[in-house]
């Protein structure tokens, strides 16, 4: 079956699209880099391209510990950009949302330290606890796991 546009309406479905498009920015409303920014490091013939920031985090695992339930806990993951090109971290997300990770919104450039500040809240949980933080990044790997743990123990008054 054909569908016939008038001139007009074919006018205003293009204009529509094109609103559309221009409407697409790479800055996110919260102040975080879009993805779309995140360049693929390898060319089209495969060979890698060496002009790329690198994320050298002091440590990915992080144990608090015992805790007690209720209790809420903070830790600093420190990193330095050790490669030859601004870093942009363009996300982080904690495995659920006791955990909350806080990340620098502007580019560290080549070597600069920083941190990426995560927080766990304790509340209602009880026992080993294990979750992960998802850091999105323009490195290669794009996307680094972070991890943090702990035991929390349930006071008497609470059982």
């Amino acid at each position: 079956m054909y569908l016939y546009l008038c001139p007009i309406m074919k006018r205003i479905l293009i204009a529509a699209f094109i609103f559309s498009l221009c409407a697409c920015n790479n800055k996110e409303e919260d102040g975080t880099i879009g993805t779309d920014v995140v360049t693929n490091t390898a060319s089209a013939n495969g060979k890698a391209n060496s002009d790329i920031p690198e994320i050298k985090f002091e440590e990915e695992e992080f144990d608090f510990g015992k805790i007690t339930q209720g209790e809420i806990v903070s830790h600093a993951f420190k990193f330095k950009n050790t490669g030859n090109k601004n870093l942009i971290i363009s996300g982080a997300s904690g495995s659920c949302g006791c955990t909350v990770p806080h990340w620098p919104k502007e580019p560290i450039k080549v070597g600069e330290e920083n941190s990426i500040n995560v927080v766990f809240s304790s509340e209602g949980k009880s026992g080993i606890q294990e979750k992960t933080i998802t850091i999105i990044t323009n490195c290669e790997p794009a996307t680094r796991i972070l991890k943090i743990k702990t035991e929390i123990i349930v006071a008497e008054t609470a059982k």
